[in-house]
């Protein structure tokens, strides 16, 4: 009869565990880490879309749910501390400050679920800081994971695209998650769930995920592969509309490429007249838009207003060792079509292949001004954990360290073939000056293109603020020459 009583009891007591465990997580706190230092486009900052969207699929699921982006505002840390569990998004140059803030919370006794492009590749590192690592797309992923942490199922060894230690503290990646083929069944991120949000602000939207082309140093296929897999051409109108009537403000297509399929594209665009959708946009493409006459129209038509293109060298034996697909003659085409059509420029370029020397940077340079690209981003070729570019470095001796911070394309971080790092760092900064110059200030403010001076103007104090800090980088690594050395004290 005793045996019979204790075994009741320990019933019940298991049941209210159980229920005990299935309230535990009610608030969830979601946190993208903030960029290590500033730079020319540290004023505009936009949220990576990821972490909107996974607040947005747990809020659905009737979580308390709040996203915390640190570049656009402080965090309420009182709301964090007080979550149940939470989840952070980094990239690789954020990865220190995430895993400081994962040690701050699991000292408090909050579980951490760490996700993002560097996490997954580098797990075993990131369970150093965290409870469990969501590898690549983590939709499908986070949401099982959180269901395992609730009511204890489905088993943890089932969940796909996780890593996590077993009891004895051994690290077990779990198979990865497809990717997804169905992007119309995920819901449109609800901006509003950003800590201090500002409607105004660029509104990100995106359409498709994974790129077709296969550039060396790119970690884009990486995380969403080379398929090019995208929302239907209905449920893509239908978005930017909710985004036109939430805010007037730029609408700013996040894909790595809007243009990839063309036809979709221009149905797309076709749509928006046809619906009289009016709104003010811009998006990443390549060079080859300019091939196809009708699609630079209806993206004239539409509202673009500014293409963000990776041109990434004037350089053709740098273009071909990044397997870019396109040659000089490509990018020239490319801009001459957009300026006639109407349409900004935003030229990316990426400094440093062992194919480059000094005059390389210095020509691309020239070449940006000459055929008068709006503004441009002048990047060092980084190795970013996962792509092809940083086993090749990492296994061939050529990397300089590996703090993470330092990896966000404004360091040099690794041994070029044809030129010293010190030299590499420099002259980018150099390039960048020349580019953002009291000339292209006073025509801007000639044509009373204010928006266009005030950038001017940022750029120049950020480059100088940027030389007197990498000047500090290069002694740290013993890498300063009397050339950087003196060009850095003329900045001063």
């Amino acid at each position: 009869m005793i045996y019979v009583i204790i075994t009741f009891f320990l019933q019940i007591i298991l049941l209210c565990y159980i229920l005990y465990l299935i309230m535990k997580i009610k608030r969830v706190a979601f946190i993208e880490a903030r960029s290590p230092g500033a730079h020319i486009y540290s004023k505009f900052p936009i949220p990576r879309l990821g972490a909107v969207l996974l607040s947005t699929i747990l809020k659905n699921r009737g979580y308390e749910v709040r996203a915390f982006i640190e570049d656009i505002s402080e965090p309420d840390w009182s709301f964090i501390e007080n979550s149940d569990i939470v989840c952070i998004s980094t990239i690789t140059s954020t990865a220190i400050r995430a895993y400081a803030i994962a040690d701050k919370l699991r000292a408090m006794g909050i579980p951490v679920i760490i996700g993002g492009a560097h996490p997954s590749f580098l797990p075993e590192e990131a369970l150093e800081h965290a409870d469990y690592v969501v590898r690549g797309e983590g939709d499908y992923s986070l949401p099982a994971l959180i269901d395992y942490l609730t009511r204890g199922k489905p088993d943890l060894s089932e969940i796909k695209g996780i890593s996590y230690k077993d009891k004895d503290g051994k690290v077990i990646n779990n198979v990865p998650h497809p990717l997804i083929e169905d992007l119309d069944s995920l819901p449109v991120p609800d901006l509003s769930l950003v800590h201090n949000w500002n409607p105004a602000s660029v509104y990100p939207v995106s359409t498709s995920r994974g790129c077709p082309y296969n550039c060396k140093f790119c970690s884009v296929i990486q995380i969403f592969g080379r398929k090019y897999r995208f929302k239907s051409v209905e449920g893509t109108i239908r978005e930017l509309k909710h985004a036109a009537e939430l805010t007037k403000s730029t609408k700013f297509i996040v894909d790595d490429n809007f243009a990839a399929n063309k036809k979709r594209t221009k149905e797309i665009l076709r749509g928006l007249l046809a619906e009289r959708i009016k709104l003010k946009w811009t998006a990443q493409v390549r060079t080859d838009v300019a091939r196809d006459p009708e699609l630079l129209k209806l993206m004239a038509d539409s509202g673009c207003d500014t293409t963000y293109i990776g041109f990434e060298s004037i350089n053709p034996k740098t273009l071909e060792a990044y397997n870019k697909k396109q040659d000089t003659e490509d990018i020239v085409r490319c801009i001459k079509a957009l300026k006639e059509h109407g349409i900004r420029i935003h030229g990316m370029f990426v400094l440093g292949a062992d194919t480059d020397d000094i005059d390389t940077i210095r020509k691309t340079a020239d070449f940006a001004i000459k055929l008068g690209i709006d503004t441009v981003q002048f990047m060092m070729l980084t190795p970013l954990p996962g792509t092809p570019f940083f086993y090749e470095m990492r296994d061939g001796g050529r990397l300089l360290h590996t703090d993470w911070s330092k990896y966000d394309a404004h360091h040099i971080v690794f041994k070029p073939t044809l030129m010293t790092p010190a030299t590499l760092q420099i002259e980018t900064l150099k390039a960048m000056g020349r580019f953002y110059s009291w000339r292209y200030i006073l025509r801007h403010l000639a044509k009373m293109e204010f928006f266009y001076a005030a950038v001017g103007m940022y750029g120049k104090k950020m480059i100088k603020r940027a030389m007197k800090e990498i000047q500090d980088y290069l002694e740290e690594l013993h890498l300063t020459d009397l050339e950087t050395t003196s060009f850095a004290k003329g900045c001063s």
